[in-house]
């Protein structure tokens, strides 16, 4: 299975909470993230605040190459860059840092990909119609292009029936392409289970865990994934401009990417254009100069999330979570993200009866408490830096909305 098991204590410490004047406290230094001082910030799933540490490394990078060109930069300080983010990244995902490739963007990452295993005519990809477009959008171009069959299972109220998901994976199936979390209702899915699904019928499991990564524990190896892309500005707390890949290494000899340049040979320093030899690692999937002090301050937030511990960070914001769906039933909201232990992440989407999601999460924006409209729903998506003050004053707040 591929959820991390509850203790044998949270079942009483949730209810525990749900007595009033229960209180959570942040697992963070709040100097280490400055706007949770100023902001009930409850939007993590959109963008997250990104720690102190890692926008430091950031700025420092831009000023250094602004001061000293590439005096401290050079072709070294390049390669450590990456090194030290592949290790990082190993950590967080239980893999090793030969398994690890980093690129500017997950949608670029699944792009290559998608370009990489190009199922043939006759075979089909497996998704659902609730997924972020980005996911399943570069498997529908591949798919027009080779004549092959993207199967949806279809969604209501932002969850999928994980039994119509596996009904659509037989012996056409080349690719079950899924987010780990679903990004408007917050649905996990079990990838140990959907992985031995796809590979009963010689298939590949692909995960985008931009809606998982630092927010719930990932074990790619125990899990049986084939591969896995997440963006960093969400539940990792770190800046745009860089995103990571994991490539199980059976793969890594085998898949050519579908993106390719310089820094895609195996002797990147080379410089010869008259051959293309692939590194027999995942990092033949980086293929380009980028912002490197993006991934040097997502090497800085990785390390954060590790140090605080990510099973910690789970157990947090789920039971930061359970306050807010309790809190918001009492107000006579529609909470539609799964409520079973399976299928449970730290995202909360809500509907309120006779208020529009935009005008809810306007006013609560308006007065402090950062959230998302989503189609008919609002999405709240506690993290590491809230408390129980935090869903205090959100509910407070909704009080005052619905008069």
């Amino acid at each position: 299975m591929s959820h991390i098991k509850i203790s044998e204590n949270e079942e009483l410490v949730r209810d525990h909470m749900m007595v009033r004047g229960c209180v959570m406290k942040s697992l963070v230094d709040p100097a280490d993230f400055p706007a949770a001082r100023k902001y009930a910030y409850l939007n993590a799933a959109s963008v997250a605040l990104m720690c102190k540490g890692a926008a430091d490394a950031v700025l420092d990078w831009q000023r250094d190459i602004a001061e000293n060109g590439t005096m401290n930069f050079d072709e070294k300080a390049e390669e450590k860059t990456f090194q030290d983010l592949h290790r990082a990244a190993a950590r967080l995902f239980r893999a090793e840092a030969e398994d690890i490739a980093v690129g500017s963007s997950a949608t670029e990452l699944m792009s290559s990909l998608a370009w990489a295993a190009a199922p043939s005519q006759g075979k089909s990809v497996v998704s659902t119609d609730i997924t972020h477009p980005s996911t399943i959008y570069p498997w529908i171009r591949v798919a027009r292009h080779m004549g092959s069959e993207v199967r949806w299972a279809r969604g209501r109220d932002g969850h999928v029936n994980p039994a119509d998901l596996a009904r659509l994976i037989d012996e056409r199936t080349a690719i079950v392409c899924v987010s780990h979390v679903e990004y408007g209702g917050g649905q996990l899915y079990d990838l140990a289970d959907l992985a031995d699904r796809v590979h009963d019928h010689g298939g590949l499991l692909i995960v985008d865990a931009t809606q998982s990564a630092g927010a719930v524990p990932i074990d790619v190896t125990a899990w049986d994934v084939d591969a896995l892309v997440s963006s960093a500005y969400k539940w990792l707390c770190g800046p745009f401009g860089v995103a990571l890949l994991y490539l199980a290494p059976h793969l890594q000899s085998s898949l050519e990417p579908g993106l390719v340049g310089w820094r895609s040979h195996r002797e990147m320093w080379n410089f010869q254009a008259d051959r293309l030899e692939y590194s027999n690692t995942a990092s033949r999937f980086e293929f380009s100069t980028m912002a490197y002090g993006s991934a040097i301050g997502l090497t800085q937030a990785v390390e954060y999330l590790l140090k605080v511990g990510v099973e910690r960070i789970f157990q947090h914001d789920r039971r930061l979570a359970d306050l807010l769906v309790h809190g918001l039933e009492e107000r006579k909201a529609e909470v539609i993200s799964p409520k079973n232990e399976e299928e449970r992440s730290p995202i909360v989407a809500a509907r309120f009866p006779g208020r529009s999601a935009s005008e809810v999460a306007g006013r609560l924006n308006e007065a402090g408490v950062i959230v998302s409209a989503r189609k008919d729903f609002v999405r709240f998506s506690p993290h590491l830096y809230n408390e129980t003050e935090d869903i205090q004053r959100a509910l407070e707040e909704i009080e005052r909305i619905l008069g």
